[in-house]
């Protein structure tokens, strides 16, 4: 009886400690995957949130896409910010760094892409914006003090490659391949840049570039939650005046035909794809690294790349995938051991 006895408690007490222990690894493995999916959720929003914008912009109109895009979301994140008792903007060097972040991250950057989702595909165009870390890196070892590794040069340099086979036009690079720079120079001097959606995304993705390496600065002045969306509501309204403008007809042509699945749309882009999307990466950059948090915007292109064959069936060209493959990998080299925070003044 005293064996059994014995063995019982002692068989009882260690299944209770492994549960405990099993209980403890399983929560902490939880905690882990919740934290990685809460750091890439940007970007999966922010991909989807493209394709879901080129399949709007048709049955709407650009800028009023991306208006839709900002003010409501800048809307629900202010007052989720003022619920979460965070402190409103105050004085006049706060409201003048929101309004800057606002005009490069909000209205440039949405403007720039809206044009630019009109002429290229969401796959090419998320390849060719989140070719920003490399801006991001340059900026931030001049205004902040990150120096770049050999391994962060050598990305720039592969990266500027990238972005070349992206945006030259193919007939141009098939020239210079048979050894005709005339025909290439030629046909590089029809292409009007304007024309051009790359172009239109490269621009988007050097305003976003900016936006990102002005969250410290903006950080200083206000907290970063409220004035990621503040940002937004500033940024909306331009584009919403400029839509009014210009697209007054075709919106009151094509709104009332609006279905159910425009409007899910709509609230995917403004909600997921801007509100908890931005909200969530510029409190990320307040707090760490702005080069290594802006180089896992590599996701992004991946989500918009799979959506937008699965939803619009566009694919790459053997061309632009080689260049996207630069790019990414670029940015990828210039994450890996790239850059070093300078020395604290003894």
């Amino acid at each position: 009886m005293d064996v059994t006895c014995s063995y019982d408690g002692g068989d009882t007490r260690d299944g209770r400690a492994d549960a405990a222990a099993g209980g403890e690894v399983d929560t902490s493995a939880l905690k882990q995957l919740a934290a990685l999916l809460l750091l890439i959720s940007p970007f999966f929003f922010w991909g989807t949130s493209m394709v879901a914008m080129k399949v709007l912009a048709p049955r709407t109109a650009p800028l009023w896409v991306s208006a839709v895009r900002l003010l409501p979301a800048g809307a629900v994140l202010v007052g989720w910010a003022a619920k979460q008792g965070r402190p409103q903007p105050s004085g006049r060097m706060a409201w003048l760094a929101i309004a800057a972040f606002a005009l490069a991250d909000g209205a440039c950057f949405q403007g720039f892409l809206a044009e630019g989702l009109q002429r290229t595909s969401a796959g090419l165009g998320s390849v060719i914006i989140d070719s920003q870390p490399l801006t991001v890196a340059l900026l931030a070892a001049l205004l902040f003090g990150e120096r770049l590794r050999p391994a962060g040069i050598a990305g720039l340099g592969v990266g500027v490659l990238g972005l070349c086979l992206l945006e030259v036009p193919p007939e141009a690079v098939s020239g210079l391949l048979s050894g005709s720079v005339t025909e290439a120079a030629a046909t590089v001097g029809q292409t009007s840049i304007w024309d051009s959606g790359e172009w239109w995304m490269l621009l988007a993705a050097q305003s976003m570039a900016i936006g990102t390496v002005m969250v410290p600065w903006v950080s200083r002045y206000a907290d970063p939650v409220m004035a990621t969306g503040y940002h937004m509501l500033l940024g909306g309204v331009p584009l919403l005046a400029l839509s009014i403008y210009q697209e007054s007809d075709v919106l009151l042509e094509r709104l009332p035909q609006l279905t159910g699945q425009d409007g899910w749309l709509l609230v995917y882009i403004s909600l997921l794809g801007s509100a908890a999307s931005y909200g969530v990466f510029f409190f990320n950059a307040a707090q760490g690294n702005l080069t290594a948090l802006s180089s896992l915007t590599f996701l992004t292109p991946v989500f918009a790349a799979i959506t937008d064959y699965f939803v619009l069936g566009e694919v790459l060209t053997p061309l632009e995938l080689a260049g996207a493959t630069v790019t990414l990998g670029a940015v990828y080299l210039l994450n890996t051991q790239s850059v070093s925070k300078p020395e604290a003044a003894p």
